[in-house]
């Protein structure tokens, strides 16, 4: 491998490399939930629209997560686009081993008996379609069957480990 003017040296591709170069990737936030024995959910970045017609969307979980058993098996799943307001949710909802349904989070039941989670920017319950092996994780491909996209305030992004908010 050769360096390319005005580029750092090449590193051979490694787990390390990949999360380097991805905490330049600014993402948005959602929380993905689901009800198994009791409502779980957890932080991602990974979140895609992958087709319009029929209205697909993905996500990746690691196998290791605490709520992969409950998305292994749930027929249907939340998508909740966080706002700026909601660092602290984001948080908790990244945190290992936090209280994610605990006082401080308000939530409900929705369609589906899916937890959906107030205040967000938007929210879609979504039908798992599959379930796709990838590496350590899964990808999660899922049908929107209802929503809401109304939600206030601007949406909260990741970038270098860290919650930001979006600046114009």
């Amino acid at each position: 491998m050769t360096a390319s003017p005005g580029l750092g040296t090449p590193r051979t591709a490694s787990p390390e490399l990949l999360r380097s170069v991805f905490r330049q990737h600014a993402a948005g936030v959602a929380v993905i939930t689901a009800h198994g024995s009791r409502p779980v959910g957890f932080t991602a970045t990974s979140l895609t629209s992958v087709a319009a017609d029929p209205p697909l969307l993905s996500f990746g979980i690691g196998t290791g997560a605490s709520s992969w058993p409950a998305v292994s098996e749930a027929e249907h799943i939340g998508v909740h686009i966080l706002g700026e307001h909601q660092q602290e949710l984001a948080a908790t909802f990244a945190r290992s081993g936090a209280d994610r349904f605990g006082p401080a989070t308000s939530w409900r039941t929705g369609p589906e008996g899916v937890p959906l989670l107030d205040g967000v920017l938007a929210w879609l319950v979504c039908q798992v379609v599959a379930r796709v092996p990838a590496g350590d994780h899964r990808i999660v491909l899922a049908r929107p069957v209802v929503g809401d996209p109304a939600g206030p305030g601007r949406p909260l992004l990741y970038h270098q480990g860290r919650f930001n908010a979006l600046r114009d």
